[in-house]
């Protein structure tokens, strides 16, 4: 049975950088308060109106093809992970499908927020390993900044979000000492409603209304006490169990790549498992949190500065509305 490797990655972000001095123009903030809670410096945000989630993946996607030398026609299956796709239906997959020019090859959309990366590695890894694809195209893209909103209520999820995309071809491979050794999911439904967008939404009738507007129910809420300790207990757990499932021990991990959803979290979560910092990356600081496209996007960045080498041991993890979260082990 062949194993799954990544055969090149890729990223883009928007060329706009929002500091955090230029959220003052929206809210009671300041770029001490925002870096001091999220290690959050800058983010990027598109030009209203001139580029939708599919418009970035396929800037990263072009990236991640040249340097693979691979050509659109080599790619097998498009997984497409967002929470802010560029309409309600149809996915994100099939606008990319169409850019990259690559009709009827599959496209499947992963709507699990933070943790869609993860849950579409696991799905690609499963179809490289049985065969039934050979080449698939992950993608994490996000716009947020369309969707933020810029009321005094929207100061603390507003000043977290970011928007880019973060690709990577997976492809097969038989060497044994290379490749997704394991992928772990997880999900507890009962926590959904401290992480989530209310309207609009087909549950309801009419599926938006001017009260849903005036009240606020279009824009993410969240309930950032009680996110934040889950998301540092369901991290630890997801890295812990990778890390037993493949008989190895933190000492063992090269490098760890959180989903960067705020910088106190993953502090907590390093500190934990006891890794030193030359072990962990975060970008958070420039990026700020970009859902689905984090872990990719780090993953190409640490790919490009050397921090990520052939043979090394990656640990992926994340966590997200749903709740739902994860972890997977890597060799390189």
């Amino acid at each position: 049975m062949p194993r799954t490797v990544f055969l090149s990655t890729g990223f883009y972000v928007p060329d706009r950088v929002v500091t955090n001095d230029e959220l003052t123009r929206w809210w009671q903030t300041s770029d001490e308060w925002i870096r001091e809670r999220t290690g959050i410096r800058e983010r990027r945000w598109v030009r209203p109106g001139e580029q939708a989630g599919s418009d970035l993946a396929l800037e990263a996607t072009r990236i991640a093809l040249e340097r693979g030398g691979i050509q659109p026609s080599d790619l097998d299956c498009i997984v497409y992970a967002t929470l802010s796709p560029d309409y309600f239906f149809p996915g994100g997959g099939v606008f990319l499908q169409r850019k990259l020019g690559v009709p009827g090859i599959p496209a499947l959309d992963v709507r699990n927020q933070c943790t869609g990366f993860l849950y579409g590695l696991s799905v690609a890894d499963a179809w490289i390993r049985s065969g039934q694809y050979r080449r698939v195209l992950l993608v994490g893209s996000e716009v947020h900044s369309t969707g933020i909103d810029f009321g005094p209520a929207g100061r603390d999820l507003g000043v977290l979000f970011g928007d880019g995309a973060g690709v990577a071809i997976l492809g097969a491979t038989d060497d044994p000492g290379r490749g997704v050794l394991s992928t772990h999911l997880f999900a507890d439904g009962r926590h959904a409603e401290l992480l989530w967008c209310e309207s609009d939404a087909s549950a309801r009738f009419p599926r938006i209304s001017h009260e849903d507007l005036d009240a606020g129910r279009h824009y993410p809420k969240m309930q950032g006490r009680e996110v934040f300790k889950s998301a540092v207990a369901a991290m630890l757990e997801s890295v812990r169990t990778a890390l037993a499932a493949n008989g190895l021990a933190p000492a063992d991990v090269n490098l760890l790549i959180a989903h960067q959803a705020n910088l106190r979290i993953n502090e907590m979560v390093q500190r934990q498992l006891g890794l030193r910092d030359d072990q962990v990356y975060n970008n958070i600081d420039r990026y700020g949190n970009t859902t689905a496209a984090t872990i990719p996007i780090a993953i190409d960045e640490c790919v490009a500065s050397g921090r990520l080498k052939r043979g090394d041991l990656l640990v992926l993890t994340a966590f997200g509305s749903g709740f739902t979260w994860g972890s997977a082990v890597v060799r390189w």
